[in-house]
């Protein structure tokens, strides 16, 4: 089961082979209990032979490094972390608490977006903040980490390489978005922070953004600290910038029709994120493998174009037909044969799910 913040993705998968015996995908999932009761209403007997249930969760805070069986005391230290993740933990509860209630006999594994993160150095995950703040965990947790694990690994399978040798920056673009930095297979920086808001430019979400502007709208638009937050999470990113839609495929069109606000939200997208590329590298101390993954980085194949553009101080080069060519199920270079290398590489967040799960169940 994988509930985010605007679609629920769940499946049926062989751990070993990757292997899917069912699979469903639901956009705008506002009431993830009733898709759930749909869903496994028609998978019927399919259902028959699982022997576990993996659940991601956005946020594990300081309390959960790892994927862990599910109990009552479990789902209570995750309530406690809803204000962590806002848009993305209140629906993945609703989901984990209705499959439970629909398969009360099977075990249940909560898998973490934050686990893979938990390698950052102190350096990398401190804010510089009173220590009374760090002290409350006040800290970078990082996202995505389900995503960026799996393509990191993958990338290094396509290219004959061991993981351990690359210095690869992970871009996940989508609804949410981040960059991490992985050297010798574990994420050392990433631009997601305390909570998904920050860092990339995103979908609905503005990513970096001064704090000072939080208390001078509060000021100026008479709004609470909670209300400008909101709209920071839910009516920025793309759409805030075009004013129209956070849905690259709309704005695309919109561009090509001549909307100047369309074309800026694409291009302070792709610049936010080169700029990410870069300070990612800095961490890394070089880049030998760029991946995009996600929704837009699968999909968008003028957003990789425009990415790549703005990344030739690296040496990358857009190869046009390879950029054309690979994409969503289809893994590649999208870039000139050299050093370093740019990749699509389609992300499997259920698979690493069931992968976890059936560890914490069976070892």
């Amino acid at each position: 089961m994988n509930c985010g913040s605007s679609t629920l993705k769940a499946a049926i998968v062989d751990p070993a082979s990757g292997a899917r015996r069912r699979s469903a995908l639901v956009e705008d999932a506002r009431s993830p209990a009733d898709a759930i009761d749909r869903l496994l209403g028609e998978w019927g007997d399919d259902l028959d032979d699982v022997v576990a249930v993996g659940h991601r969760v956005v946020h594990g805070g300081m309390v959960f490094c790892g994927p862990v069986a599910v109990d009552d005391a479990v789902v209570v230290a995750l309530d406690g972390l809803v204000d962590l993740a806002p848009l993305q933990m209140p629906p993945a509860l609703a989901a984990l608490r209705a499959v439970r209630r629909r398969l009360p006999d099977l075990p249940h594994v909560a898998v973490f977006d934050t686990a893979f993160h938990r390698t950052l150095p102190e350096v990398a995950h401190r804010y510089a903040v009173p220590q009374e703040w760090s002290d409350l965990g006040v800290r970078r947790y990082g996202f995505h980490g389900l995503s960026h694990r799996y393509v990191s690994g993958r990338a290094a399978e396509l290219l004959g390489r061991p993981l351990e040798e690359l210095r690869l920056v992970s871009l996940h673009l989508g609804n949410g978005c981040s960059g991490t930095a992985v050297l010798d297979g574990s994420s050392i920086d990433t631009t997601m922070g305390l909570t998904p808001l920050e860092g990339l430019v995103m979908g609905t979400r503005s990513g970096d953004i001064d704090p000072g502007a939080l208390a001078f709208v509060g000021r100026r638009l008479g709004l609470g600290l909670d209300e400008v937050v909101l709209a920071l999470n839910e009516r920025s990113g793309l759409l805030g910038l075009s004013g129209s839609s956070h849905d690259c495929r709309l704005l695309r069109e919109q561009a090509g029709q001549g909307s100047r606000t369309a074309q800026l939200a694409l291009d302070v997208f792709s610049y936010r994120a080169a700029k990410a590329v870069g300070a990612l590298a800095v961490a890394l101390g070089g880049l030998d493998v760029l991946v995009l993954t996600g929704g837009i980085g699968e999909h968008d194949a003028d957003l990789r174009s425009a990415l790549l553009s703005r990344l030739g101080l690296f040496g990358l080069e857009e190869d046009e037909e390879a950029n054309a060519r690979h994409g969503s199920g289809t893994a590649g270079r999208i870039s000139r044969p050299g050093h370093p290398v740019a990749l699509v590489v389609p992300t499997d967040e259920e698979l690493v799910i069931a992968r976890d799960a059936v560890e914490v169940v069976v070892g």
